[in-house]
């Protein structure tokens, strides 16, 4: 602790804290931080090994392990990292990005301990510390003025579009930015007992239900039950045929690695992560890969006002020039009546918009009186060109009115400015004994640029955006209307518990808390929703949505809070996100096509063969080398050409399963085509070929299947990306490679690979009407 040199307090300042009672609270009420939002590091890991498809896995591994096959358990271990490691790996990076910028609490606070002024640590500060509030600092903790005034911003943390005066008696919270002035405050609450940590805490509890989450699960389940069914028609066949344990261990074990989509979880990963990577050139940070998923499917975006749809900073809406004034004139004496610098809010707009007035330049200011809190108004001595001297009055209306009655015109402007929802500031100038009104400035805060321009674009995506804001009805109807936000209003009283997208445009008179259950209300009714935000108030709701964005100015709790960050001014990242959302939707719905439809031939090619030869066509060790080839080769499904939906998706995976189910019938019927022409036309047998067959066209028809998915409409309708070709020449070429030389299989003539390559060509264009006409009746689009 140094001290410094500032002098002690008046004896009629509170006296602060000795230096052993702050230790004693420090130890009993813990630092003055806001709690973590984010789970351990370590949960985060293991949460990796704990869903339906790592449990297969484990399952396959524990089933290797008792048959002693080290070398294929090893190989599925491997696999299950992979998935694991990509997911932690990408959300650790985002964390640590994250967390680079997070700088909006106090690091320091100037506290009274032991008599002394001293410079401490904002996480040191206890409950009855007194600390110095100053200009351009940030209040540390909960506090309550004790001496002095402030202007307080404390839009961050209570949606307040205004800031407010601070004077003796009066509350404020950590976080709240000091505008103007200097004033004494005794600590009232620290760390999670803040206003800030009360907000956390409901943040540590909210959570959006992942819709990619559940997609995985609906898979993994319909998956389980069709597998589980084909391996009772196994096991049956082996009881009725008295088939050895030897054979019915391994033969089951190949169809539960035939049945799990190994790769599924990490290829969601990866077409999140890759997108990510896409969005953070466009300056939005990923905090939670899901949030990318969750993009593609929002249909209601919930936004913040102020800060968020507009610039969180005063401007002169509105001018009114009494009689015998213009607005230049009007203007000129605004001006004079500001400071020439700070941080006071009104004076900056007054410095904006009067910046190209040069009436000012004929009068020469001799004395500048700031604005008084008690007074409320600022004041200006000045001297006109010839000499004479003149008083200029700048403030609230009722108190300059004191002074000089109000002429009905410019109180029925007054009156017309509040009524849409502006603050109203009055100017009046003369001689000291004979003030004369000259007219009102109206201040409001206004939209973003580019606010309508992103409810527009929204809109043509089919995306409804609300405005949420604990303003009135008046000044938020306003705002609605200038960024083309039309639509019925909720001006007050309590949310309803289903709410629709058209219900509403604008929710206004709320408390902060009401934002996180109007979002509720909304994913009740079925919504996927979207929320933006800046403010520690925002951040229950931005955790609770599907699609949580915190603007560039947010608080560090609204960031933690939100599965999206934009780094960047602007709300362009938003309708990015969207996009990118929806291209990695349907990226993964071709993964999620090609994989299910994989499973099911293998599934059902497996049982037919079975019952066709009287033994397992194929072994473990065969599939395993499947699902390296085949599954984590079709990942690069992650990097292919496709279009952006042009309407919010939804995961229908009754009609993905359908889709599948029919394609993989179809898959199955080419493969004990080949199988049974090379059975019965070739002579082969389990021990000389057979097996290698099966292998091969397995292969090449889930290659087939992949490039007839991976467009809705005909598989030619656009080119495949450098990595699909290359994963495909790769995967092809490995097949080819083993079962012509015979490594881990027996070998099967060149001539015969390339006839099953060429049968599967053909196969491929005929499958494909098939899935014209799928996609088309089950709107898989």
């Amino acid at each position: 602790m140094q001290s410094s040199d500032l002098p002690a307090t008046a004896p009629a300042s509170p006296p602060g804290l000795t230096s052993e009672e702050a230790r004693r609270r420090l130890a009993a009420d813990g630092p003055n931080a806001v709690p973590d939002a984010q789970p351990a590091r370590w949960r985060a890991a293991l949460a990796k090994f704990w869903a339906p498809v790592p449990w297969l896995l484990e399952l396959a591994i524990a089933l290797q392990l008792a048959l002693h096959e080290y070398l294929e358990a090893l190989i599925i271990a491997l696999l299950l990292l992979f998935n694991a490691a990509l997911g932690v790996l990408q959300e650790e990076r985002a964390q640590s990005t994250l967390a680079a910028l997070k700088s909006r609490l106090a690091l320091l606070a100037v506290v009274r301990r032991d008599g002394r002024w001293c410079s401490l640590p904002a996480s040191d500060l206890v409950t009855g510390d007194v600390v110095k509030l100053t200009l351009g600092g940030i209040v540390p903790a909960d506090v309550l003025l004790v001496e002095g005034s402030v202007l307080l911003d404390q839009s961050m943390l209570t949606g307040e579009s205004l800031p407010v005066e601070g004077n003796p008696g009066t509350n404020t919270y950590a976080g709240a930015l000091v505008h103007r002035g200097e004033a004494l405050a005794e600590v009232t609450a620290t760390g999670g007992r803040t206003k800030f940590g009360k907000t956390a805490q409901l943040v540590s509890v909210a959570r959006g239900a992942s819709t990619q989450q559940q997609a995985v699960l609906r898979v993994v389940r319909n998956l389980a039950v069709f597998s589980a069914s084909m391996v009772a028609v196994q096991l049956l066949y082996a009881t009725l045929t008295r088939m050895a344990g030897v054979e019915t261990i391994p033969l089951i074990l190949t169809a539960l690695l035939a049945a799990i989509p190994v790769a599924l979880p990490a290829t969601f990963t990866l077409a999140s992560a890759l997108a990510a990577r896409a969005l953070a050139d466009q300056g939005v940070l990923s905090t939670r890969l899901a949030a990318i998923d969750e993009a593609a499917s929002v249909d209601v975006l919930c936004s913040d006002k102020t800060g968020t749809l507009t610039q969180n900073a005063l401007a002169i809406s509105g001018l009114y020039a009494a009689s015998g004034c213009d607005e230049s004139r009007l203007l000129s004496f605004a001006l004079l009546a500001s400071a020439d610098s700070g941080a006071d809010p009104v004076d900056a707009a007054v410095r904006v918009a009067a910046g190209h007035i040069a009436e000012g330049q004929q009068l020469r200011r001799e004395r500048f009186v700031p604005f008084d809190p008690v007074q409320k108004m600022s004041q200006a001595y000045v001297t006109e060109a010839q000499g004479q001297q003149l008083l200029i009055l700048k403030g609230a209306i009722a108190r300059i009115g004191e002074r000089t009655q109000i002429p009905p015109d410019v109180a029925a402007a007054a009156a017309q400015f509040a009524a849409r929802g502006d603050r109203v500031l009055g100017i009046a100038a003369g001689a000291s004994n004979r003030l004369a009104w000259m007219g009102l400035l109206a201040l409001s805060d206004p939209p973003r640029p580019d606010a309508a321009q992103l409810i527009a674009e929204l809109s043509a995506l089919g995306v409804r955006t609300v405005m949420i804001t604990g303003d009135a009805a008046a000044t938020a109807s306003v705002v609605a209307h200038a960024v083309k936000l039309d639509g019925p209003v909720h001006a007050a009283g309590p949310i309803p518990e289903h709410l629709q997208a058209v219900d509403y445009a604008v929710f206004a008179g709320v408390f902060p808390e009401d934002k996180f259950h109007i979002v509720q209300a909304y994913q009740r009714s079925g919504h996927a929703v979207g929320m933006c935000g800046d403010g520690a108030n925002d951040a229950p709701a931005l955790r609770q949505a599907q699609m949580g964005i915190a603007v560039a100015t947010a608080t560090d709790i609204a960031k933690s809070a939100a599965g999206l960050v934009l780094t960047r001014p602007g709300l362009a990242g938003i309708v990015n996100a969207v996009r990118a959302g929806r291209m990695v939707y349907q990226r993964m719905l071709t993964y999620a096509l090609r994989s299910v439809t994989a499973k099911i031939s293998q599934m059902l090619f497996l049982t037919a063969g079975l019952l066709l030869t009287g033994h397992a066509i194929l072994t473990p060790m065969l599939m395993v080398i499947l699902v390296i080839t085949g599954d984590f080769l079709a990942m690069s499904a992650t990097t292919d050409h496709g279009r952006a939906s042009p309407q919010p998706n939804a995961w229908r995976i009754g009609h993905v399963t359908i889709t599948a189910i029919v394609l993989g019938l179809c898959n199955v019927a080419f493969c004990l085509s080949v199988l049974a022409i090379g059975r019965f036309g070739l002579g082969l047998i389990e021990g000389r070929g057979l097996r290698t067959l099966a292998a091969v066209t397995l292969v090449f028809s889930t290659q087939a299947t992949f490039y007839v998915v991976r467009e809705r409409r005909r598989l030619w309708s656009s080119r495949p990306s450098n990595w699909v070709a290359l994963s495909s020449l790769v995967d092809i070429s490995i097949i080819t490679l083993l079962a012509g030389f015979g490594l881990l299989m027996h070998a099967l003539p060149w001539v015969v690979i390339g006839a099953v390559l060429g049968a599967a060509t053909l196969f491929a264009l005929l499958l494909d009407v098939v899935k014209s006409l799928l996609t088309r009746r089950l709107e898989l689009v």
